[in-house]
């Protein structure tokens, strides 16, 4: 108890002297990262959501949506506790587009108020972006984000991070340009694993879900290598069109 005094004592010390603003309403935040409880209380959480991809349902609904039901993905399960709206989206294209790296702390900790991670993971690795776009962002912002909540989560203190393993084989065009049919066809051969995964309850770390093709696509790879089980963690996932 006395060392989180200590911590909250600094944190507000810190606070006071360097004031934090935040980043949705533009007011100060009162709190050591530049969120406000105000527009933390607007993030919507995905509370009803597909047990297999977690798209997020009505709230009457349970079990697997259609899609999953229909034609179940390569990928075992998805943890997306956030549901992909204005505020959220709004703080990830800051993260990523405006290269923002600050933001790397907020999210982590934004996914572990909502998450418990599972201590049966063996291995967590960060979706892989091209050398190309790495060059251009500068960072991987999976990475970044994977590194942030391990390093703050006791429970996966063992857990190797591991950057190179999954590897995207080919640029692709960006999957925000491309409808559902075109996002799997372009994602065809586009990762390879580069060691040994037989065995391994593997953990994948993204940003956010879409239709699901790219997550599709790395657990096929992944099981093709041996890997017994493939659960995606995700800060948000995209609700169904039309919704």
């Amino acid at each position: 108890m006395g060392d989180v005094k200590v911590n909250n004592t600094a944190a507000s010390l810190l606070e006071a002297v360097f004031p934090q603003y935040c980043l949705l309403c533009q007011l100060r935040s009162f709190s050591p990262l530049p969120l406000c409880a105000d527009c933390f209380a607007h993030l919507q959480g995905n509370d009803h959501a597909c047990g297999r991809c977690a798209l997020p349902l009505a709230a009457t609904a349970a079990g697997l949506c259609s899609q999953c039901s229909a034609q179940p993905p390569a990928f075992d399960s998805v943890i997306a506790p956030l549901v992909y709206e204005p505020h959220i989206a709004l703080l990830i294209s800051r993260w990523k587009f405006q290269r923002e790296r600050r933001l790397t702390r907020l999210l982590a900790l934004l996914w572990l108020t909502w998450v418990i991670p599972p201590t049966d993971r063996d291995l967590l690795l960060p979706v892989p972006l091209h050398w190309r776009r790495l060059l251009w962002r500068g960072f991987n912002q999976a990475a970044l984000l994977g590194l942030a909540i391990r390093n703050r989560e006791p429970q996966l203190a063992s857990v190797p991070l591991r950057n190179r393993i999954l590897q995207r084989r080919r640029a692709t065009p960006a999957q925000a340009s491309l409808n559902a049919r075109q996002r799997g066809a372009n994602l065809q051969t586009a990762f390879r694993v580069g060691a040994d995964v037989r065995g391994l309850r593997v953990a994948v770390i993204d940003d956010v879900m879409t239709t699901g093709a790219t997550a599709d696509a790395i657990a096929r790879s992944l099981k093709a290598a041996g890997a017994a089980d493939v659960q995606f963690w995700c800060l948000a996932r995209t609700p169904a069109p039309g919704s």
